[in-house]
């Protein structure tokens, strides 16, 4: 059952629970030390950095569609315009 609590206000055990069993995997990418991993949940889009070298993950966060990062996405998938 999903949570009523706001995405960001889950804890973050709960909220990679959440995107890896109710949200759809989109893509990988790496940008610098990361592997960000986006995720459709609903109708938003959330990027989960994964640290490789420490086998963490250190963010998670809405997906900010002024970042520079949206280039490496286009470059992969297309995105509905955001």
């Amino acid at each position: 059952m999903a949570s009523t609590l706001p995405f960001e206000k889950l804890s973050r055990d709960d909220q990679i629970k959440r995107l890896y069993e109710e949200g759809l995997f989109v893509v990988g990418i790496r940008y610098y030390g990361y592997k960000v991993n986006l995720f459709l949940l609903g109708t938003e889009y959330f990027e989960v950095f994964i640290n490789h070298k420490k086998a963490c993950i250190e963010r998670i966060g809405r997906l900010d569609t002024q970042h520079s990062r949206m280039k490496f996405y286009a470059d992969q998938v297309r995105l509905p315009h955001l």
